[in-house]
Parts: structure tokens; sequence; C-alpha cells
């Protein structure tokens, strides 16, 4: 493979080029044996220096996606991640040495260590073709860059401009690239290779950040700035819970971005981040993603899903419509009423405004998306979504109308958030044809979508669902049909256990405190207002009823807010109040949070999902962890609750399991998957 990743040439004007094509990948990666043949490269070019050299991709996809996740998660030492992180930094050195200029062109993405290795480049040409994704992500996996990155992008960009990309890891587009200088020229297709090759030519003078970013790496600024950007860390993440953006700041006020001791700190600060158990889960999280992506199969003969009927804008049904529309297919959005449709159609609008920057492509997306309240969509949609309230026979008489009128081949969805496809299909002709397409809220955001199927439906089905969310570009989730299928029914008792603390007293506050303490992204009070408390209700209960679980006391908070037609964020009030998307919440002291109340949470929602692996709700406990950090955004730096109850030890869960069943009831009684 490395043998034939890189082809060198030299054109008459003496200038070279350096061609990276990654032989049996659809992206390029900077897997060890790739870093070896460019090192084997270069003493070609150090011995026969070329006028100029220019770097480029020839893969359609981009430049470089990075180093081999793989290869990350066999590091099995702190002194293996350094001698792997060094040869990065040596050879991206070697290229910054070269007594030539370089041009790198930077088509698609580059990421990671791919633009560490742009970084060390002379000049960088981006190509704007709408594509274009530069980022140092590092830190969502646990660490920061490694290659020479954290040093080079501070003396390239400045202070702030570098922190904001490798602390956030967020990816630069072409417009932002040029103004920051990160980029030295932005062009159109056609025009990239002879851009790089007029700057190499010209050789004009490397790019330098203002004069007051460099100010701020002084060492009489740094412990300041240093501060500041440690301030702004622990208003959104805890150090305990994610180092790698700590250890980079502490890096940088170490060295400045100084010398060549600030590619030692460097990588001294990448090597101890490698075995930590964030860095670890991170990494596992991101090759469960990688598994998730690769249900779809490669059958290239399957032609994408071009139309999509949805009935019912709501909440869910409006976002899926949208998302469809934003995602390039066509789709009629049916309800019983012009009134019901119309708010969809203006949160849709609200959608493309901001994910669409081009006025053409926003105009676009919302030609694709039409109200169609008669519901002549169904005959000729290749997808047909159900998205209607939760109520079985409301259900079976829309899912009889509709498989009446569609096409033989369109695949028949529904998007029930807890009722089984077995309660659903006894009305069908055709049992087969029904999956289930859960998305989450909102559907915008949360990746995760459990492709759910029954003994009846078809292998078929179950497959071209599969192929339909990655069209969409969600993570589909195989799942067994049954009450709340895996996400919601791992919520449900963890939910259940909030509520029972607020009817026991414990301020809603507390309560989320406790769970964002120990690393969820959210409460589970203010998740409840988020899905609505309509939703949770209604999930609950169905949950309950079908696997026989009831609340040990009655739950009348939820339920007078119901009443009072108080359902959370959409209602802009529920057990919060709600301004501008965001909860109002009072101050409390954390010392108030009940001794147990996270254990409680916590370990409901562990327990459950030991239930489901036990069950073969999905294939295996990897695939429980997927599901419950991309649908549920389960603390990721723990890896999944199942992770996380083999790191603490099946002994001492089910210990603690034991002691709050006595404490608290039958509820916590382990789950017999624990002992087998």
């Amino acid at each position: 493979m490395a043998d034939s990743a890189w082809q060198y040439s030299k054109n008459d004007e003496g200038i070279g080029t350096l061609s990276l094509n990654v032989p049996g990948r659809s992206a390029n990666t900077l897997a060890i044996a790739v870093l070896e043949a460019l090192g084997e490269v270069l003493q070609q070019l150090e011995a026969d220096p070329p006028r100029g050299l220019l770097i480029r991709s020839t893969k359609p996809s981009g430049f470089i996606a990075g180093a081999d996740i793989n290869e990350f998660a066999r590091v099995a030492s702190e002194e293996e991640a350094l001698q792997m992180v060094r040869r990065g930094q040596r050879l991206f050195d070697r290229i910054e040495a070269l007594p030539c200029p370089t041009a790198v062109l930077l088509r698609g993405f580059a990421l990671g260590g791919g633009l560490e290795l742009a970084m060390a480049c002379t000049y960088r040409v981006a190509v704007d073709d709408g594509a274009l994704a530069l980022g140092l992500p590092e830190v969502q996996l646990g660490i920061h860059p490694g290659f020479g990155g954290s040093v080079r992008a501070v003396r390239l960009l400045g202070v702030r401009p570098a922190m904001d990309m490798m602390l956030t890891g967020r990816t630069v587009r072409a417009d932002k690239a040029l103004r920051m200088g990160l980029v030295d020229r932005v062009v159109n297709a056609d025009q990239g290779e002879a851009v790089c090759l007029e700057l190499l030519r010209q050789r004009p003078p490397r790019h330098q950040p203002p004069l007051l970013e460099r100010l701020l790496s002084w060492p009489l600024v740094r412990g300041q700035i240093a501060r500041l950007l440690k301030a702004q860390l622990r208003a959104k993440i805890k150090p305990d819970h994610y180092p790698a953006p700590y250890a980079l700041v502490d890096s940088w006020v170490q060295s400045g971005a100084h010398g060549p001791q600030a590619f030692e700190v460097e990588a001294l600060s990448v090597g101890r981040l490698f075995r930590t158990s964030t860095a670890r889960h991170l990494v596992r999280v991101f090759l469960l993603q990688d598994r998730l992506k690769a249900l779809v199969g490669k059958d290239a003969a399957v032609a994408p899903l071009r139309r999509v009927h949805v009935v019912g804008a709501g909440v869910m049904g409006g976002e899926i419509a949208a998302w469809c529309a934003l995602r390039g297919l066509d789709v009629t959005l049916q309800d019983r009423t012009a009134e019901q449709v119309q708010p969809a159609l203006s949160r849709a609008a609200a959608l493309f405004d901001k994910r669409l920057r081009d006025p053409a492509k926003r105009a676009a997306a919302a030609a694709r998306l039409q109200m169609d309240i008669a519901g002549n969509g169904v005959a000729t949609a290749d997808v047909v979504i159900e998205a209607i309230y939760e109520n079985v026979q409301a259900k079976h008489e829309l899912l009889q109308r509709l498989e009446k009128a569609m096409k033989s081949e369109a695949l028949l969805a529904t998007n029930t958030s807890s009722l089984t496809l077995e309660s659903l299909t006894t009305v069908l002709q055709s049992p087969e044809r029904l999956v289930g397409l859960h998305f989450f809220n909102p559907v915008s955001q949360m990746p995760l979508v459990e492709v759910v199927s029954s003994a009846n439906t078809s292998d078929a089905i179950r497959q071209a669902a599969v192929r339909f969310a990655r069209q969409l570009d969600r993570l589909p989730l195989p799942c067994k049909s049954n009450p709340g299928f895996l996400v919601n029914r791992v919520l449900a008792p963890y939910l259940l256990e909030a509520l029972i603390a607020l009817e026991q007293g414990v301020a809603p506050e507390l309560i989320d405190l406790a769970a964002t303490d120990w690393g969820m992204p959210m409460g589970p009070i203010e998740l409840a207002d988020v899905v609505g408390l309509d939703v949770c209700s209604k999930v609950g209960e169905t949950v309950g009823q079908l696997s026989g679980r009831e609340p040990p006391l009655p739950l009348t908070r939820i339920q007078t807010l119901i009443a009072a037609g108080k359902l959370g964020r959409k209602t802009g009030q529920g057990f919060y109040a709600w301004v501008d998307g965001k909860p109002v919440k009072v101050r409390v002291d954390r010392s108030q949070v009940p001794a147990d109340l996270q254990d409680r949470l916590v370990l409901a929602l562990v327990n459950e999902s030991k239930a489901c692996e036990r069950e073969g709700i999905v294939a295996d406990a990897d695939l429980v962890d997927a599901g419950l950090v991309f649908g549920a955004g389960f603390a990721p730096f723990r890896g999944g609750p199942l992770a996380w109850s083999r790191d603490t030890g099946v002994t001492q869960v089910t210990q603690r399991l034991e002691q709050l069943a006595l404490t608290h009831g039958a509820r916590f009684t382990p789950d017999a998957g624990w002992s087998a």
C-alpha cells in the first residue's frame, strides 16, 4: 500500500509534484506505513531538491482525513504514543526545512494530521467548491494536535484564532480560512494547480499573524490569556472529564509556541493524553460511529431514493420532512389542514437559512418541500413515513390507507417512539414491508436513527431503511422491535427516577446538576422539557405498561403541567420557563444534591442498558453504547453505559444496585444479565 501511496514527478521548470492516493481507501489517512513512505520520498527530495514542490491529493474525496484512528486504538503505552507523535513531527519538520518552497492544494477535507502537514508547507491554496472543510478536531478524540500542529497553528494564525480552532475542533470553510490566514489563496477547482505553481515561482513572503496576536504569546501575557481560555472551557466542560483542551492551553503557556522545545512540549502532552480513559473512550466512540456508517454496505448498483412523503406535520414530522429536503430529496408533507402544515414549512425555512449560505440553494431546498393536504405524493413516493401522534387506532387507519395507495416497491416507515411494530402491522396486507425509522429531536442535530424491525420485516426492507438513513447523513442503528426500542427504553427509567426525585421534593435544578456533574450534557428534567412533557409522559406510560414497570408513586407534577398546556420548550413553559430557547434556572448549591441521587439516575439507565443487551435488542454491547451516545447524548468520555460499567467493575455496579433496591425499591434490582 505505502509503496504506491505517494507519486513524485518533476516538470520542465524543475517544479516537483507529490501526489497522495492511498490504495483501497475512499479517503487518504496518515497510517504508519503511509508516513514511512513519505519519509522515503523526502530522502529523495532532500538529496535532489526541486525548484518548488506542489503537494496534492488525487482522490476526489479530499486531501487527508487525518491519522488512521484504528492505529490510535492499538497504542498500548505512553512511550508508544510518544514514538508515533515524534515520527509525525520529524516528517513535517523535514517538509518545512526543504530548501525549496512548498505549496499544498487543499480540496475537500484537510483534517487533523492532514492540516498539520499543510501548515508545514510554505503556501496553502484552497478550492472553494462548497465541500472544503479544514480543521484540527483532535480534541474530539481526547488529545490535541501532535504532529507539530499546536505549535504551527499559533505561529501561523495567532493565539486566539488557533486556540478557537483547536479547542472546539470545528472545521473552517473557505472564506473564513482566507480571512484568518489559514490559506493564502481561494480559487475555483480548475485554477488550483496553476495558482500553486505561480506561488512557487513568485515566492511571496509567508503569512504571519497580526502583531497583536504575536504579542499574546509573550511570557508576560500568556498567563492572563490562559486564565481567560480556561474560564471559557470551564463554562462548558470539566478538566477531569475532558483534559485535552486544558492540556493544550498548558502546553502553549509552557512554550509560547516558540523555539524547537515547543514541539517536545507538544509531544509529551499528547503522549500523556493518549493513555487517558477519555481518549480511549472517545477513540472507541469514533470507531463505533464508523461501524454504524459501514452498515450500509457497498452495493453501488442500488439507486438512491428520491421522493419522500411524510404524514404528520408536528414537530417530528415537520423536522423529518425539512431534513430530507435539505439533503436533496423531493418531499411532500401532509396533515389535515394547511394551518397545521404551515408552521412546519416556516420552521423548515429557518433551518435552510441556517444551514445554507447560498440563497439559490436555500430557494432550491424550499422548493423541494411541498404542502400536500390531499396526500397525492403517496403514490409516487419512494419512502412514506408515518409521523402522527402515538395512538394505535389512528396509526392503524393511516397505515391501511397508505399501504393501498403506495407503490409496491416503496418503503413504508413509522416514526413511532414507543409502539411495537407488531402492534401496528396487524392491519397490513404485507406486514413485512413496515419498518421503524425512529428519529430523535431535534432531527437536524441528533445523528442517530433507530431502524426498527420485527420478525415480519423483510431483510430487503431493513437494509433499504439503513441505506435511507445513511442517505440522510444519519447513523442507522438496527433494533429489534420492543417497547421503546433501545434509546427510549433505556431513557425511560432514567427520566422516571428524575421525576420520582422531583415528587420527593428535590429541586429540578439539583436533579439536573447531579446528572451534568457526572458528565451528561443535559440534565433529565431539562431533557424532558426539550423532548416535550406530553411525549415523555406518553412514551413512559407505553413503555411502563408493556414492560410491566409502573412508578412507585403518582407523578403529579408532570401531569399537572400537561393539563395546563405547559409542555416544555415548545410551549415556553414546562418544569422550567424557556426564554430564547434556553431554560431559566435558579442558582443552587451542589452540596444540597442528595448523596445517592447521582447513583439513582445513572444506575437506572445502566441497569436497563444491560437488560437490552441481554435481550438482544441490538446486536451487541458496543451497539448499546453507540445508541445511547449518539441517540441520548450519554457522556461520550465515559464510552457508553456498558463501557462505563466494565471500567467501574460489574461487582461494584451490582452491589450498588442492590443497596439502592433496599433503600428505594425493587426497580433497582440488578438485571439478570449482570450474572450471565
